[in-house]
């Protein structure tokens, strides 16, 4: 008589699952890339599967001297302005996706766009991050760094990582 092995878990397990599988808000920070809309409509199919908000974000980094220090005046930066354009760019992603019955927020931040993610996280207690990354490797990582890795060492909750060159699963 051959015996089947059971897996026994844990109680604590065991109540982990309803949370995992029941996030009640997305957090979706964009760069207006294809890619991050990409990450956007992965948001939107889980947000229709577990009935939740999505909220949107983007963050406008200051311009830095390239020894990475903010430049004392810079006559040519216009923060408020790409602040107001990026709101009506996140109203407008909003509003293509009214057909979907989901609630939509959105937030525009400045600063460094991985703190930026990341602190916006903790402070509206999301559950998941859909955040997308273009892939860069060898040199062009080492030079503009990936956000997403940033934003998956520090969140405070789950991330999923939508790739550029992936295969469609919504």
């Amino acid at each position: 008589m051959q015996m089947k092995p059971q897996i026994m878990e844990s109680e604590a397990t065991v109540e982990l699952v309803p949370q995992i599988l029941r996030p009640k808000k997305i957090l979706v920070p964009l760069d207006f890339s294809a890619t991050s809309k990409k990450a956007f409509q992965y948001a939107l199919r889980f947000a229709e599967q577990f009935g939740c908000e999505i909220v949107l974000l983007h963050v406008v980094e200051p311009v830095e001297a390239i020894a990475g220090t903010p430049l004392a005046v810079d006559i040519f930066a216009q923060p408020e302005e790409d602040t107001t354009a990026a709101k009506a760019d996140l109203a407008c992603l909003a509003a293509s996706s009214r057909n979907h019955p989901n609630s939509f927020t959105s937030a525009v931040r400045t600063g460094h766009a991985p703190n930026e993610i990341t602190k916006a996280a903790k402070e509206m207690d999301v559950d998941l991050i859909v955040i997308a990354t273009h892939g860069y490797t060898s040199w062009r990582h080492l030079c503009i760094g990936s956000t997403a890795e940033r934003v998956v060492r520090t969140a405070p909750c789950p991330v999923l990582v939508v790739r550029e060159k992936e295969h469609e699963f919504v």
